[in-house]
């Protein structure tokens, strides 16, 4: 049978409607959830704090940058890992927690908000914050700054979308003053990269340009030739429109093609996108944003400057059998 939080407070907590709240304003409500003295789930205890303070189920939804955790259940974790090691909580089995002693009475007479200000009140909490990391033993988490209210790994990502969007407009510059033969030469290195055009010499041939009706090249689909891609390209610093890829959609009917690929550097107006849409060719369009994200992701024209290897536990391994 599922648990059901109870919060043993008639005192409502305050908050703003916003969107998914700092892990800081996690940590009363997460208190509160064990105050009865049982042990329960991070899970029930995360649906618990999304009643507490009201999130949205759209903001339930809204994902890290990396997608690999909702934003609740990521500051949820921190929370957690805060209360544990200011002694407030304590783990009873794998994901399972309940309140100690010490988490009691601070209940006893809760203040308005617990945040790290608080925490660090407390001798373990701040000895944890301030231990050194010491030899063959696990180093402690970057020290924050007591007004900080996103966590470590998101701030990490964030700042990872940042670069990649400084890197995307630098790729989108460079391509603007590139050759048109140059620039032709980058999709194919690009495509290759995704996987068309079978072997390295069979897709260098998308680079004899062909003006033959629209179609800037052809490109192998699979390694054996079973179908093939028409490809345009275009370096435009306007958006793209319908009769552009009307143009093209008729060069494919010209060639029977059924599969055809629009590249530009610009963008794609509404109508030139509900236009591909509805046409029984299948037709992908790609914007100069999608490019240069792709450039990225195949490593086309650019190289990497630094790794940084993020690592988290693997809960499988610890699962009891």
């Amino acid at each position: 049978m599922r648990q059901r939080a109870n919060f043993p407070f008639n005192k409502p907590i305050n908050i703003i409607l916003m969107a998914v709240p700092g892990f800081q304003d996690m940590f009363l409500p997460f208190l509160q959830c064990l105050a009865d003295g049982e042990g329960k789930h991070t899970s029930i205890v995360q649906t618990a704090i999304e009643e507490a303070l009201q999130i949205s189920e759209e903001d339930k939804k809204e994902m890290i940058p990396s997608g690999q955790s909702s934003k609740v259940a990521n500051r949820v974790g921190w929370a957690r890992t805060h209360l544990n090691k200011a002694g407030l909580i304590e783990r009873i089995t794998w994901g399972h927690y309940r309140i100690t002693d010490a988490g009691k009475r601070v209940l006893q007479s809760p203040p308005e908000r617990i945040d790290l200000k608080f925490l660090n009140t407390i001798p373990q909490h701040l000895a944890w914050r301030d231990s050194p990391k010491k030899e063959g033993g696990s180093p402690p988490l970057p020290r924050l700054k007591e007004g900080t209210d996103v966590p470590p790994n998101e701030r990490i990502e964030e700042a990872f979308a940042e670069l990649n969007s400084s890197l995307a407009s630098s790729l989108l510059e460079a391509m603007a003053v590139m050759d048109p033969g140059r620039f032709e030469q980058l999709v194919v290195d690009l495509l290759f990269a995704m996987g068309y055009g079978g072997s390295r010499e069979e897709a260098a041939r998308v680079t004899q340009r062909s003006n033959d009706e629209g179609i800037d090249g052809v490109i192998n689909e699979d390694r054996l030739g079973l179908d093939v891609i028409y490809i345009q390209a275009k370096r435009w610093k306007s958006s793209v429109g319908r009769p552009e890829i009307q143009s093209f959609v008729g060069a494919l009917a010209g060639k029977q093609a059924n599969k055809g690929v629009f590249i530009t550097t610009s963008t794609f107006g509404p109508n030139a996108v509900d236009y591909a849409a509805a046409v029984p060719q299948k037709v992908i369009l790609i914007n100069g944003e999608r490019l240069a994200s792709l450039m990225i992701e195949h490593n086309i024209g650019v190289s990497t400057m630094q790794t940084i290897s993020i690592k988290r536990i693997d809960s499988d391994y610890f699962e009891e059998a």
